[in-house]
């Protein structure tokens, strides 16, 4: 049986087996046979090699390779701090996220008006896109039925959620049409709001009743062989294919 995740993953990167057995320093036919039998396993230096070109965990390629007590550990290990509170977090770790990110920054959200709180928040954001940084950013949809019962249940009253978006989209206006800057808007249910900055993420856990700034966050940091991390960052891309381009 074939390896369909490491077969997808390396279509996804728009690799080819030469490009990945480079990566690895093994023959490309060994890649081959690595996607076309499950039963083929990588030691674990090649492993770290390709997830990590892949941009996904060990675990999730080779399942049978990390041990369940092994993932556990690491998961464990991918979690850097757990906060109360979101707005526990303190506001040395959110500048100095943004400021190190040269790869990607990926935001899910309701509004996320805290961000744009940050008197250099959108400078710092066109600053990174500038660079090369690829942004992605999605917002509820202020008229979907995800953001109107957010807005019931967190005790806002009919359309203040809504109202909050719309009113924290103004402050992106000077971004729209920046290349490396894409805004869209999703009308999933949002469990989760997820920042992340290359290998690094806070997890912004979602209560009913609880206002995201008083809910739990994680602070985590990406591991070859974890999963926690990946979870979280495969959600986001899942949310962001089913979401549409924002219209201000």
């Amino acid at each position: 049986m074939a390896n369909e995740r490491l077969r997808d993953a390396i279509l996804a990167a728009g690799l080819t087996y030469e490009q990945v057995a480079k990566e690895a320093g093994v023959d490309p036919k060994t890649v081959e046979r690595w996607s076309l039998q499950t039963g083929r396993k990588p030691y674990a230096r090649h492993r770290r090699a390709i997830a990590a070109l892949l941009d996904q965990s060990e675990s999730w390629l080779w399942p049978s390779a990390v041990p369940p007590e092994r993932q556990a550990s690491i998961a464990t290990s991918e979690i850097v701090t757990a906060y109360p509170h979101r707005n526990a977090i303190p506001s040395d770790l959110w500048e100095r996220l943004l400021h190190a990110t040269d790869d990607r920054i990926d935001i899910l959200v309701h509004s996320g008006l805290f961000l744009v709180e940050r008197p250099d928040f959108i400078r710092t954001i066109a600053e990174k896109a500038d660079a090369g940084v690829t942004i992605r950013i999605a917002f509820g949809d202020p008229d979907s039925d995800a953001v109107t019962l957010r807005s019931a249940e967190e005790k806002l009253g009919d359309g203040v959620l809504a109202m909050r978006i719309k009113y924290g989209l103004a402050a992106y206006t000077p971004l729209v049409g920046t290349p490396g800057v894409e805004f869209r808007f999703h009308g999933t249910t949002l469990y989760n709001s997820i920042f992340r900055f290359d290998d690094e993420m806070i997890v912004n856990n979602h209560v009913y009743g609880v206002p995201g700034a008083h809910a739990p966050s994680l602070h985590l940091r990406k591991l070859g062989a974890g999963d926690l991390f990946s979870t979280y960052a495969k959600s986001f891309t899942d949310v962001w294919a089913l979401s549409r381009p924002a219209a201000w």
